[in-house]
């Protein structure tokens, strides 16, 4: 039977059933920015099924049987299946610079600038994204396969728990670049003001038409950020 063209409503079911089937480590080595992000280009048409280390061999087959497409070998460029890895931080080495916590797609680690870091196990998925931003190599990977059920080490209730951290994560990240571009727009307003009842009388035209342009152009990428937003 030739392969037809799926309908908007058919490929949004297909993306849902192959996000579902994905173990959300989401660790980007599938060469997309998130799980989602694969399972969409997946629906489209737009990317093989055999792209995901986590997944291993027995995630090619659930996405073939979704998908209709022949079972395919991991492909290299991606990486090689591997068991299932949580992060642990050496906190006698750690120097609480917090970049694993920014690099750490499910907020898995906790602490604070300056503070020692910890992971939370239960929500660590493994993606080893916060191993190269440590400046100390404090962190290293622990094998916990023997202690997790589920295929390939993972179990959809872990991979559920995971994937709703990152969109959680997403939102608040959202939600804090939100609030900065609004304090950044309200100090340029302020200085614009400022400005204004400063240099009103003077006779210093051409450096003050130069800071309004600077400030204007500051408020005026601020609203574009925020309406893109």
């Amino acid at each position: 039977m030739p392969n037809l063209p799926r309908t908007a409503p058919e490929t949004q079911a297909l993306f849902l059933l192959i996000n579902d089937a994905l173990p959300q480590t989401q660790c980007t080595r599938c060469g997309f920015p998130d799980c989602a992000s694969y399972a969409r280009a997946m629906a489209e048409g737009q990317a093989a099924i055999n792209q995901c280390p986590p997944g291993g061999q027995e995630g090619i087959e659930r996405l073939s049987a979704l998908t209709g497409l022949p079972t395919l070998p991991l492909n290299p460029e991606h990486g090689t299946e591997g068991p299932r890895h949580v992060a642990i931080i050496d906190e006698a080495w750690c120097i609480g610079c917090t970049l694993c916590i920014k690099a750490c797609p499910t907020d898995a680690v906790l602490g604070a600038n300056k503070l020692m870091h910890t992971v939370i196990e239960p929500w660590c998925t493994g993606c080893e994204l916060c191993i190269p931003v440590c400046p100390v190599d404090c962190i290293h990977l622990e094998n916990v396969t023997d202690t997790r059920t589920g295929w390939t080490a993972w179990s959809a209730q872990e991979a559920s728990t995971a994937r709703t951290r990152f969109e959680a994560r997403q939102l608040r990240l959202l939600r804090e670049d939100a609030v900065h571009q609004s304090q950044l727009q309200a100090k340029a307003e302020h200085k614009l003001a400022d400005l204004a009842a400063h240099t009103k009388g003077t006779d210093n035209a051409p450096e003050v038409d130069r800071k309004r342009a600077i400030i204007e152009a500051a408020l005026a990428k601020a609203k574009a950020r925020q309406s893109a937003a």
